[in-house]
């Protein structure tokens, strides 16, 4: 990942953003909801901004922070997301109602990995994203990934994982051990998969980018 010098450097740099994309920021930082790093999701909104996608499948909602920002950079984008928590669910419903997306974002409750099938009556996809629990990361990749079209792409956040993933950084805890096993696994489950092309980026706290071979190139 880029030093912390680097990221308030890259930081300062980015133009502001409008009153209410701080409101969510600042919202998510003061009771931890688990929203993309700056430099990160400038990142990823660049690279969509590349890619122009017509339909987004988004798994993990959180407060709708990220599925906001990818439908304010692409104006005729449509996405579906999935929020398994109650309390978010609700909020996320709130803050898309706020900015008048409520047409071009729609929100699924419940369990990514029980929604599959109705996720997939929307499909198919340009673009996957998936920032929600990391230890189903692979399990996410495997089921929506079926929905993705040819030459699609699959994000992936957090997968540098503060760090973690090195093995210079101790976890600390048994279970924060093991979920660093799972990210190892499912990183070079990323880069060995035979359909799909998978880069790293260090950014933010580390953005998988996985492009889908068409039947073509396997």
């Amino acid at each position: 990942m880029i030093s912390q010098e680097v990221q308030n450097y890259i930081e300062q740099l980015i133009p502001g953003r409008d009153f209410r994309i701080q409101k969510l920021e600042e919202y998510a930082k003061e009771h931890g909801v688990p929203i993309m790093e700056l430099v990160g999701i400038e990142v990823l909104l660049q690279q969509l901004r590349m890619i122009k996608p017509q339909k987004i499948l988004e798994v993990g909602t959180a407060i709708g922070y990220s599925a906001i920002r990818m439908a304010e950079a692409l104006p005729n984008v449509t996405i579906v997301t999935i929020e398994r928590d109650a309390e978010r669910y609700e909020l996320a419903l709130q803050n898309i109602k706020e900015f008048g997306l409520t047409e071009r974002i729609e929100v699924l409750f419940g369990d990514a990995n029980e929604l599959v099938a109705e996720a997939g009556k929307k499909a198919p996809y340009d673009v996957i994203f998936i920032d929600a629990a990391k230890g189903q990361y692979q399990r996410f990749f495997e089921s929506y990934g079926e929905f993705l079209r040819p030459e699609g792409v699959i994000f992936s956040d957090n997968i540098l994982f503060k760090g973690y993933v090195t093995g210079d950084v101790h976890p600390g805890t048994r279970r924060l051990a093991s979920l660093v096993r799972k990210i190892c696994s499912y990183n070079e489950f990323l880069m060995n998969h035979n359909g799909y092309t998978t880069a790293i980026l260090p950014v933010g706290d580390g953005l998988g980018i996985s492009i889908k071979k068409d039947n073509e190139q396997r």
